[in-house]
């Protein structure tokens, strides 16, 4: 078995550099990102659907048509549904009822633990347990609900590039793909075409296991809240399975927002919320040894301690979206540079190259 070549210092050193240009970049355009990245994400989901349907008998376009058609009425169907729902005050209340009912379950989980271990009584921790409530809650909803909720509804008519993109995506890829390999020089073009093709590889293992994990996420994490009575089970799964995109911190997040709704839904029962808890523990544990190998897998080849550190970094000069695209950004540069790295330095390409060139200036004079 061939075994992957070793990156070395030097390509991880540009990588790391080229990807923090990028996510630069991509802060600035973040309406085109976002669509982008949903159409490449759903172009890799839906290219054996576009297969299968020209293995049919459709022809490559009208394939194409169709199932961008049906892309485009889903996305126009969620859009509308979503504004008829928008309303923002509405909502206010409601997140804030939420906030309300977590506030209470940390008042109650202190009031337990003073119970049960006397020693914390009089620490810091549980002196000055909130006395006002309501006034907190509300605070919270004034100074961040309202904006975050508008910024919301104002990037759902940029989702509608999405179906748009997916089109020409699905009708033109390859012929994309054909015209780039088509302008690099005949002495680099098996190299470049391994590059195009480990980066088709990385991207679509990345993106179509990606959908294989939410979708087994949503479904253990809604099982597990039906189980436990709490309301929403597949819409709460689905939320935290999505934000599990962005690693570890999407986790914590999903986690906080079941521990609201079910503090909320049972307020005098907090051992529901616990159970909500280690239901994400087990799931946690269920990704990291059965469900990521069997899905995403090592697709990216990037280390553990490089992932974390790139994470930071992403954070520090994109926000969330950096947290969501430096992963993918980082793996694909890494193997187009790695590529690169390989074509720049071998003797034989440039040797090859040169000569190429010498031949065709020839050429050029013996027609002259």
């Amino acid at each position: 078995m061939s075994k992957e070549p070793q990156v070395s210092a030097t390509t991880w050193l540009v990588s790391i550099s080229a990807t923090c240009c990028l996510l630069l970049v991509f802060r600035r355009v973040l309406w085109l990102v976002v669509p982008g990245l949903s159409a490449l994400v759903v172009y890799y989901c839906m290219k054996p659907l576009v297969r299968r349907l020209i293995r049919a008998g459709l022809k490559p376009r009208a394939a194409a048509q169709a199932v961008a058609g049906l892309l485009f009425l889903a996305t126009v169907l969620a859009v509308i549904l979503l504004f008829s729902r928008a309303h923002v005050s509405e909502w206010k209340a409601t997140v804030g009822r939420y906030v309300q009912g977590g506030l209470e379950f940390l008042q109650t989980t202190e009031e337990i633990l003073a119970q049960k271990l006397p020693l914390l009584r009089g620490s810091a921790i549980l002196r000055n347990p909130p006395k006002d409530l309501d006034t907190i809650s509300q605070n919270f909803a004034e100074k961040y609900l309202g904006a975050f909720l508008l910024q919301t509804l104002q990037w759902l008519p940029s989702l509608l590039l999405m179906p748009y993109l997916t089109y020409f995506l699905l009708q033109d890829g390859n012929r994309f793909k054909k015209q780039l390999v088509r302008s690099v020089p005949n002495a680099f073009f098996e190299k470049a075409l391994l590059l195009f093709d480990r980066i088709d590889i990385s991207l679509q293992g990345f993106f179509v296991g990606l959908m294989k994990l939410t979708f087994l996420d949503t479904v253990c994490l809604a099982l597990g809240l039906w189980l436990f009575g709490i309301s929403s089970p597949l819409v709460l799964g689905l939320v935290a399975a999505v934000l599990a995109w962005v690693p570890y911190v999407g986790s914590l997040a999903g986690c906080v927002i079941v521990v609201l709704v079910a503090a909320t839904d049972f307020p005098t029962r907090p051992g529901i919320t616990y159970g909500c808890v280690l239901l994400f523990f087990g799931v946690r544990i269920l990704d990291d040894f059965f469900f990521l190998p069997n899905t995403i897998g090592r697709s990216l080849h990037i280390h553990p301690v490089l992932s974390v550190l790139m994470l930071f970094l992403g954070a520090e000069l994109a926000g969330p979206t950096g947290l969501v695209l430096v992963l993918p950004v980082l793996g694909v540069v890494t193997v187009a540079t790695e590529t690169l790295g390989q074509i720049l330095t071998d003797r034989c390409l440039r040797e090859r190259y040169r000569l190429a060139k010498q031949l065709n200036a020839r050429a050029a004079l013996s027609v002259k």
